[in-house]
């Protein structure tokens, strides 16, 4: 019995194999000919709209404050909360493109991927000053496990998709999870703010400190610039040049919004420092590298008459906005 139902699968799957090689052999080469055309317009066509369709450098510094603000809560803390909204409107509203497979057209995306991850590199940056300063006392207490968490996990590698080879053949954690959890470890921790019952500190040398911080960071994407414009302003074509260009301008814009809040968080401080005029100073240089939008970005040499160096352009502002800092944290020192 088992014998007869083995060769009659056996026989059955001969035949359907022989019908699918006749199918093959009937098909003319025009009719493949056709198919592959076909396949190569529908690639042409899906891939360049796609891009266009996915493509978004959103640097509105207008709405973002207004929908953080309509929407706080009292004692919470309003940079947390832009970190937290920001988090989730790169990574769910308009979609983490850094990880994105090739069958997906915003995989060939550049620019907006440097923008994000630039972004997501100012709110780790920002996530550590929070555990290690703001959010407990003087230092000598425990870190808040929710800060730890979010701390944690937005250095997470942006561009680690579901599958991850250079490490394991196995599933693993995709960028889009781990800023999701960071995020949710700080709406956490900043509900229970606004319940009394987790701590924001907002004394003046939490502040100076924090504002220390960025310098440092705004410090090296300075000398990155520098270094870029030394090495490549020569060439004829540079391809980089956009990627460090768009990676600054996440940065700063992440900062941007990150020292409004803080201007909300610790503004019984600014007023009591009479730091207000130099604070907006800060706040507008950071502004002018956040919003800067060439049609193309280009690294033309410093003395060039003919092809502007946007990156000298964007490195001036940059390092107007770290000076600016160190002055205003120099204030907060007295």
């Amino acid at each position: 019995m088992w014998q007869d139902m083995k060769d009659w699968i056996k026989e059955a799957l001969s035949n359907r194999w022989q019908g699918l090689k006749d199918w093959l052999a009937a098909v003319s080469g025009e009719t493949w000919k056709k198919v592959a055309l076909i396949g190569v317009a529908l690639a042409v066509i899906y891939y360049p709209l796609g891009m266009i369709w996915s493509h978004k450098i959103d640097d509105d510094t207008t709405a973002p404050m207004a929908m953080v603000t309509a929407n706080a809560k009292a004692g919470g803390s309003r940079a947390v909360d832009m970190v937290s909204y920001l988090i989730e409107r790169e990574v769910d509203n308009h979609g983490w493109v850094m990880n994105d497979p090739f069958l997906k057209a915003s995989s060939l995306l550049d620019n907006m991927p440097n923008y994000q991850q630039g972004m997501m590199n100012a709110f780790s940056r920002f996530s550590i000053e929070l555990r290690d300063q703001i959010g407990r006392t003087r230092g000598s207490s425990a870190a808040d496990s929710d800060l730890e968490t979010a701390a944690g996990l937005l250095p997470y590698p942006g561009d680690v998709w579901i599958f991850n080879f250079s490490t394991s053949w196995l599933p693993t954690a995709s960028a889009e999870q781990q800023y999701r959890k960071a995020k949710t470890a700080l709406d956490i921790y900043n509900a229970r703010l606004a319940e009394g019952v987790a701590v924001y500190e907002r004394r003046a040398d939490n502040l100076e400190a924090t504002l220390d911080r960025i310098a440092k960071d705004v410090g090296a994407s300075t000398a990155a610039v520098e270094n870029h414009i030394r090495e490549r302003s020569h060439d004829w074509i540079d391809f980089e040049a956009d990627d460090l260009f768009y990676n600054i301008k996440g940065q700063a814009y992440g900062y941007y919004m990150i020292l409004l809040g803080l201007r909300q968080d610790y503004q019984s401080v600014i007023a009591g420092k009479e730091l207000s005029q130099a604070y907006e100073q800060m706040l507008e240089s950071f502004k002018q590298v956040a919003v800067l939008d060439p049609l193309m970005v280009t690294n033309g040499a410093p003395d060039n008459m003919i092809f502007a160096n946007h990156l000298a352009v964007q490195g001036f502002y940059l390092m107007r906005a770290r000076t600016q800092l160190q002055e205003v944290g120099n204030i907060l020192l007295k």
